[in-house]
């Protein structure tokens, strides 16, 4: 299971996911659903955007944890 912390990097950084978004160029929407867990998926580019954005790595962002930890 990948577990996504962005909402981790968001409040390290103080910054709201309507600002990160208009950084980035995408979704309020579609970012929540990433922020949630809810993504079906991510494209590079988008993460590569975010992690910039948030003077991050995507292991900063996104965790793998086996099921049933």
């Amino acid at each position: 299971m990948i577990r996504v912390e962005l909402d981790v990097m968001l409040a390290r950084r103080k910054m709201k996911l309507k600002d990160l978004a208009a950084e980035v160029g995408i979704s309020v929407t579609n970012l929540s659903l990433l922020k949630t867990g809810k993504a079906k998926g991510v494209r590079f580019e988008t993460l590569a955007a975010i992690c910039a954005s948030l003077e991050c790595q995507p292991g900063d962002l996104l965790v793998f944890e086996k099921e049933g930890n």
